[in-house]
């Protein structure tokens, strides 16, 4: 499976957003097809709260909240205690901020061996889950 992060998902569903809009909603669409997308509660918040007040083309409620609907049939990950602490983990030992930590922590727990996202650094490996930008030549 492969996991996407917020931005990827927005970029998708926000048309103004040009060429990040045509790369993100090609990769959504493929990995809704092909059934290896996967996503957690936390990426399905944040898009609901920023598709609805912050993209430049928003979404109404109700057209995001059908987004969401279509998007909660992928694999999802809530988070427990456990995944906190862990999440806690994984940003000390790598640097990086807690909310990415989470998003990596959630992949992994699904098993997933990509995490699509523009907020990491491409290429890297955290946890066993590799970090892919979908908006950098591969």
């Amino acid at each position: 499976m492969q996991f996407v992060d917020t931005n990827v998902l927005l970029y998708a569903y926000d048309a103004s957003a040009t060429d990040r809009h045509s790369a993100a909603s090609e990769l959504v669409g493929r990995l809704g097809r092909s059934r290896l997308g996967a996503l957690s509660v936390q990426v399905l918040q944040e898009f609901y709260v920023n598709a609805v007040a912050k993209i430049a083309t928003r979404l109404t409620p109700e057209d995001a909240r059908r987004r969401l609907r279509t998007l909660s049939r992928w694999p999802v990950h809530s988070p427990l205690p456990a995944d906190v602490v862990a999440a806690s983990v994984i940003s000390e030992e790598h640097r990086i901020s807690f909310w990415d930590a989470m998003i990596v922590r959630s992949a992994a727990e699904l098993g997933c061996d990509t995490l699509w996202t523009e907020d990491l650094n491409g290429g890297q490996v955290i946890a066993g889950v590799e970090v892919r930008n979908p908006f950098t030549a591969p």
